[in-house]
């Protein structure tokens, strides 16, 4: 929810994310495939607000939830709608894209989604009075950290980690992706990739999919219970 990088090479797409929460969330139900609309969609569901921060349907389509735009933004007390759920409604809409641009996004607070559609990618962002819509190459390397967790400098800072991955790195695999979201600035337990801010904000989890050809593969790595769970599926 927190982090999230996207690298592609030949037909291979990797998008990967670290999810960081407060450490009175529950944790989430591991991956598992849900019937929503008249899709069936696979993620790991938070149990507070019912929705996800990771969703990929049957076709190759795959969307990944940040919380806040691109500037931090100031909480209000009060939303009519969880953006997990506004995550999957949008995944679960025959169109996506046509989906998110009539989508009513009033009284819901800001967020950003990477919509993954194959062939065609997404920047989608809602700073709480417009959207913003915006295509990327597909074939270039990403990087995303929220904005409600780290300021513009740290984010500059993870930028140019990822960068040098990358160039150490020209065509990592899914476990190369993993490593970086694992490993990187291990000891900056403030703003590495993996966080724990005096106990109270933690990376719960490494959630990814894996895309080649036909065949898309989900996994998901709870740190906090040390539990792995991986879903394979054919896409149509």
């Amino acid at each position: 929810m927190c982090t999230v990088t996207y690298v592609r090479h030949g037909e291979c797409t990797i998008l990967t994310s670290n999810r960081d929460e407060h450490k009175n969330r529950p944790a989430a139900i591991h991956p598992e495939p849900y019937v929503i609309g008249n899709k069936e969609l696979t993620f790991p569901k938070d149990p507070l607000g019912g929705g996800s921060w990771f969703a990929i349907d049957g076709n190759t389509t795959i969307g990944v939830l940040l919380n806040g735009a691109a500037d931090r933004h100031i909480s209000q007390p009060f939303y009519r709608k969880s953006r997990g759920l506004v995550l999957l409604d949008i995944i679960a809409a025959k169109s996506p894209v046509a989906s998110w641009a009539k989508y009513d996004l009033n009284e819901i607070e800001p967020f950003t989604i990477i919509l993954s559609l194959g062939d065609q990618l997404y920047q989608l962002r809602w700073d709480g009075l417009q959207k913003e819509t915006q295509e990327l190459s597909v074939n270039a390397h990403y990087i995303w950290s929220s904005s409600t967790l780290y300021a513009p400098e740290v984010r500059q800072e993870r930028e140019l980690w990822f960068r040098d991955f990358m160039e150490e790195n020209p065509q990592p695999g899914p476990e190369d992706m993993r490593f970086f979201h694992s490993n990187t600035a291990r000891d900056n337990r403030e703003n590495g990739l993996v966080i724990n801010r005096n106990d109270i904000m933690k990376t719960f989890s490494i959630t990814q999919a894996v895309t080649l050809r036909d065949k898309t593969e989900m996994f998901h790595r709870d740190l906090l219970q040390e539990q792995t769970f991986s879903n394979s599926f054919i896409t149509v």
